[in-house]
């Protein structure tokens, strides 16, 4: 049986601590939080956003969505339109009819 030296064990020690205090820090942003209970606690959820947490999401613990802070310098542009819905041509109708059900059907059994 091998003895640690005190430095190797004073490393581990340190690591280990390190690893604790990245894993909180973690958790403080990123908040995880359940369908139902942030539709109960939604006010007191967006607060939370609002400090700057990040929240997580999941449906029967399964991350479904990510609710993060809004930052005012994206590079989101907004456009006027330039042109009337009015003036914009309709597609023409399909050829053939189409059962919505079956071409959804289909789709889902294809992945």
């Amino acid at each position: 049986m091998q003895k640690c030296s005190r430095k190797s064990q004073t490393r581990k020690t340190t690591a280990a601590l390190f690893d604790k205090v990245t894993t909180y820090v973690h958790h403080m942003d990123m908040i995880k939080v359940g369908i139902a209970k942030l539709k109960a606690q939604l006010s007191a959820q967006l607060r939370k956003v609002r400090r700057g947490h990040s929240l997580i999401v999941l449906d029967r613990d399964t991350p479904i969505a990510r609710i993060v802070p809004y930052e005012e310098d994206t590079s989101l542009e907004i456009r006027r339109a330039t042109r009337k819905p009015r003036d914009l041509r309709l597609p023409p109708p399909p050829r053939s009819p189409t059962d919505s059900l079956t071409v959804l059907l289909e789709d889902r059994a294809s992945r």
